[in-house]
């Protein structure tokens, strides 16, 4: 009996593993030129967030019951140890007060980015668009419209947003709220534009009388939907759980409380509760934020599968107009950009939003990251690859949180009075003693 329970289970285990792989495959495009319309492996569809299949399991909802319960332990002896050492509940909360410092401002820096992000490229698209199918001057107008384009996201969305923070030195969380919203709204801009111009050109083309502008309602929610793929028509549910909302925003909160584990928290308070919070609320079908990525047995698919929502915006604009630049050749290439534009706006968040130069992320990114894609790529197979994955995993969170924390300390204990330029690039930690 035991044996055939476990057939059946390995089978039905397979069976499920090979639907995943021909789902995941299938959503990949397989050529690299723009088509208009879309086909259907490019139309997005409705998918569950992954975990929603794994919390269906007992034992895994058994684990993250153990969790709930080693949170609720952690409270109650931080209470008990209050009420013994001070005789009171101490409730400080100097530390948020502090990270979140000049918060008004950062709201209306933010108003002003978004309000900009809504109008401008909008107006400008427009305008193009209706001037572009009869004008004989079409090349002069499209470099005239990319002109004041790349004008408006170099001044108010690429310099506003880093002058705020650095000329009000503004803390660490709310540079992070600034610099992360900043990248965003550069992104769905950038998608927005790269999406529809191919489609008033083909419209032109084929002299159709179809409308080439979407609506300024499917734009105004493709900025608060969680995706930086533009489309006019995402899959919707019927309604909105508000209850989930709710325990969603919760789960962000919980998971801040822990100090420990900061890519597990990273991973399920942002990719999992913060993301679903919004397609929830803005009843948004596709769910795929991440994948399985704990199940990597290569760097190459963790690179896939760890934010499907940044990789997707890397993979349409970056490789795939890339190749199609070179006519399909340099695929290596495609990839040493993909990784460079990556590390260096990662690099570049930290940097503004920590206020020092330190470019440990983005040397861990185009030296072990890219070595790591080449060596544990996919066609390493097998438990043990898994293992290096999560070893080099773990060795590579340990390090940046150690050497980000220590220059953070001797940036604050060691200053510089007029720091020269060599001064702000060498890392303060090198030199500073106690």
């Amino acid at each position: 009996l035991k044996a055939d329970l476990m057939r059946q289970l390995d089978t039905q285990v397979n069976e499920f593993m090979d639907s995943l792989i021909e789902e995941s495959a299938s959503l990949v495009s397989s050529h690299v030129s723009t088509v208009f319309p879309l086909s259907d492996k490019e139309k997005m569809l409705i998918k569950q967030f992954f975990c929603s299949d794994l919390f269906e399991v007992n034992h895994i909802r058994t684990i993250y019951h153990m969790f709930i319960a080693l949170l609720i332990l952690f409270i109650f002896s931080t209470l008990v140890v209050d009420f013994i050492d001070e005789g009171r509940l101490v409730l400080e909360f100097d530390l948020l007060v502090y990270a979140f410092g000049q918060f008004p401002l950062v709201v209306v820096t933010w108003m002003c980015m978004f309000l900009s992000t809504l109008v401008v490229p909008y107006i400008l698209l427009s305008v193009w668009a209706s001037v572009y199918p009869t004008s004989n001057h079409r090349a002069l107008w499209t470099v005239l419209a990319g002109s004041l384009l790349l004008l408006y996201q170099g001044l108010c969305l690429g310099f506003l947003p880093t002058y705020v923070v650095l000329k009000n030195g503004l803390p660490p969380a709310s540079c992070f709220i600034l610099i992360l919203e900043q990248v965003r709204l550069i992104m769905k801009a950038h998608s927005f534009i790269r999406e529809n111009v191919p489609r008033v050109q083909y419209l032109e083309r084929s002299k159709t009388n179809s409308l080439a502008v979407p609506q300024f309602t499917q734009y105004i929610y493709f900025l608060f939907a969680p995706t930086l793929i533009y489309r006019d028509n995402y899959p919707r549910n019927p309604c909105i759980r508000w209850g989930y909302v709710a325990t969603m925003v919760l789960c962000v909160f919980n998971s801040i409380l822990p100090g420990v584990l900061v890519l597990f928290l990273a991973f399920f308070a942002f990719l999992h509760c913060w993301l679903n919070a919004f397609a929830e609320m803005l009843r948004f079908g596709d769910r795929m934020f991440y994948k399985d990525w704990w199940n990597s047995t290569s760097f190459a698919n963790y690179y896939r599968t760890w934010n499907v929502v940044v990789h997707d915006w890397l993979y349409y604009y970056v490789y795939r107009d890339f190749l199609w630049m070179t006519q399909k050749r340099f695929r290596a290439a495609a990839m040493l950009v993909v990784f460079t534009v990556s590390a260096v706006v990662h690099e570049y968040v930290l940097a503004i939003c920590f206020g020092f130069f330190y470019p440990v992320l983005f040397c861990i990114f185009m030296c072990f990251g890219m070595v790591f894609n080449f060596i544990l790529n996919d066609r390493r197979k097998g438990p043990i690859w898994n293992v290096i994955m999560w070893t080099a995993l773990f060795l590579g969170q340990g390090v940046l949180i150690c050497l980000y924390s220590q220059e953070w300390y001797a940036q604050r204990f060691c200053p510089i009075q007029e720091p020269s330029f060599i001064d702000l690039l060498k890392p303060r930690s090198w030199t500073c003693s106690p």
